[in-house]
């Protein structure tokens, strides 16, 4: 099979096209005839290495993939045939990465792709979506709550908007000035101008703080300013210092995630409902896969980077 990887780590220019063996589905899986794959930071960053000492080349990333049921492993309980569109959130494993025509996937990470989605729009969902999915609920905050989002017009954080927004509570994002349009659009209640002055507008414009906060921008421990006193923050690239006043900050990862199917079918649902929407910014062949990183260090982009297979 075709796939798209690296045999030594560095810049974009590391990807090339490589020959692999297709995988084959065992017991509890399932392997997708990948048709799109999604672009995401933390492919970057595994491109740049250095990963596990123990991994050995060639590597293949890639943590989205959508397309149609290829084979079912033996013994497998599911109600999807091959012949079925579906999206998977993929946990790359040296050369088993959503990079690649093949991939094979637990049966419990991949689902019916949204009804009427093109493959693109739904290789944009599975860990985007599950990410902001394990945001909110390590959060926890009741309907009517207040929740600021940093990243708001960014993949995780717009879907984080528009889930909590689904969820019943009151949003405060941030957004650009280009930005502010699309980030209301997504449903948020109040928009802030971003940057490091963001935690400081929201406690001007909401002086007791917020209840939560997620943190998809990365701005770190600025963030507490923002949040009322005992309050929480969730980031997403692990930070988790000490907080002033209280204020908890709690690092997660998607990889909890990656086997909650019918939290993966609750967000086909949403998308299915008109509650989600799904954003892509570009298509581009999987032999452009360089370009497509290049894309995406160059910032600015919204919606989702897309490799075709």
């Amino acid at each position: 099979m075709k796939a798209v990887g690296f045999t030594e780590f560095g810049g974009p220019e590391v990807l090339r096209v490589l020959e692999l063996p297709a995988p084959e589905a065992g017991p509890g899986e399932v392997r997708i005839r990948v048709h799109a794959a999604t672009v995401n930071a933390v492919d970057a960053l595994q491109r740049g290495g250095p990963g596990s000492p123990d991994a050995q080349p060639p590597f293949v990333p890639g943590m989205e993939a959508a397309g149609v049921v290829d084979r079912i492993g033996p013994g497998v309980d599911t109600d999807l045939s091959v012949g079925d569109p579906v999206m998977a959130i993929v946990l790359p494993n040296g050369s088993q990465g959503a990079y690649a025509e093949q991939v094979v996937v637990p049966v419990d990470s991949v689902v019916r792709a949204p009804h009427g989605a093109t493959d693109a729009q739904a290789a944009s969902l599975p860990m985007n979506g599950l990410t902001a999915r394990l945001a909110l609920d390590t959060l926890g905050l009741e309907p009517g709550r207040t929740l600021a989002i940093t990243g708001a017009a960014g993949a995780v954080g717009g879907y984080a908007v528009q889930l909590a927004k689904a969820d019943g509570l009151r949003v405060v994002a941030d957004a650009s000035e280009q930005d502010e349009t699309l980030v209301k659009e997504l449903g948020a209640d109040v928009v802030l101008r971003r940057g490091a002055e963001y935690p400081n507008r929201v406690r001007a414009a909401i002086p007791e703080g917020v209840d939560g906060l997620v943190d998809a921008a990365s701005l770190g421990a600025l963030t507490a300013r923002a949040v009322r006193d005992g309050g929480r923050v969730v980031t997403l690239r692990g930070f988790d210092g000490p907080g002033e006043r209280g204020v908890v900050f709690e690092p997660v990862v998607v990889f909890r995630y990656a086997r909650e199917r019918a939290k993966l079918d609750r967000l086909r649902q949403q998308v299915e409902a008109g509650s989600l929407t799904l954003r892509v910014a570009k298509t581009l062949p999987a032999e452009q896969a360089a370009e497509a990183h290049r894309l995406l260090a160059a910032g600015g982009t919204r919606g989702r980077l897309i490799l075709t297979f």
